[in-house]
């Protein structure tokens, strides 16, 4: 459908089925013929709740701006840790080797997220080619329309991913919010995110395995495409000190210290926290203009 201001088309359609139930996609294009840069949107929720309309306004402000943006509803909650990874490794490949279809630009792809969908995000950039994430078989019959030859070509590669307050260290954020809610006066947020984190990641071993920062701290071999966190300030819940690492630095500067040692770009924008969403939007906007064209 068309959009009332006719700056945009935007589209519903199921990507993948886990048995009977299928799993959609809300793909934003701006009026025109393309192909035009993709930018896949997730969305927040603590690994446990969200779905795809939690992206609207920021793939409005991209669609405007140029560029195609596909939304993603993905497992989550009782689905088990690795489930998001699975859907969106393949949300990937199924978008690219639909190219031609959807006139989007299969080598100019990024990633964006959300608080837990920005950790996704990084995860997802960071591990393209990680066989626990590509477990799903592309069709063979998904090939038509794109430049590829075979599903074989077909790559989960990002050029380049953008957070916005990411949970990034899974792990240190499940321990300050137990710290924060032993404590006096305990902030609501902390209220159920212990038992959130529980819930997805089912223990501590999973929420060190899955953390970028981590395994950026482990020196594991990974992707480091050039990135974009913007963070509101104050944040309590994604803009804190973890105690347990003997540094000085919040985990923004800590993630973004140890992402350049490891090669990457990643820019780190601050924003004020009661207007985070609307500052947020002009500077993703010029990040993808810079690293998509």
């Amino acid at each position: 459908m068309m959009s009332e201001a006719m700056a945009y088309t935007r589209d519903d359609m199921d990507y993948l089925e886990h048995g009977s139930e299928p799993l959609s996609l809300r793909l934003f294009r701006p009026a025109g013929p393309g192909p035009f840069p993709l930018i896949i949107n997730l969305h927040g929720g603590a690994w446990t709740q969200g779905d795809l309309s939690g992206c609207q306004a920021r793939d409005e402000v991209l669609a405007k701006a140029g560029f195609a943006a596909a939304a993603l509803d993905f497992s989550h909650a009782g689905d088990g840790c690795s489930a998001s990874s699975v859907d969106i490794n393949y949300a990937i490949r199924w978008l690219k080797s639909r190219a031609g279809e959807i006139s989007i630009d299969p080598t100019r792809v990024a990633l964006t997220g959300q608080s837990s969908g920005g950790h996704l995000a990084m995860l997802a950039a960071m591990r393209p080619d990680d066989e626990r994430y590509t477990s799903i078989m592309l069709a063979s019959d998904t090939t038509a329309d794109t430049t590829a030859d075979t599903t074989a070509d077909i790559t989960t590669d990002v050029r380049c991913v953008a957070m916005t307050w990411p949970v990034i260290n899974l792990l240190s954020r499940y321990r300050h919010a137990l710290r924060l809610r032993r404590g006096d006066g305990p902030p609501a947020w902390a209220g159920t995110i212990p038992e959130r984190h529980d819930l997805y990641w089912q223990d501590e071993t999973n929420m060190a395995e899955s953390n970028p920062l981590l395994a950026l701290e482990r020196g594991e071999g990974m992707e480091t495409p050039p990135a974009l966190w913007t963070q509101g300030q104050p944040d309590q819940i994604h803009d804190y000190r973890d105690p347990e690492s003997g540094l000085t630095l919040n985990e923004p500067e800590r993630f973004a210290a140890r992402y350049r040692e490891a090669g990457g770009q990643i820019d780190l924008v601050y924003v004020d926290q009661a207007d985070r969403d609307q500052a947020s939007y002009a500077p993703l906007v010029a990040f993808f203009q810079k690293h998509l064209g």
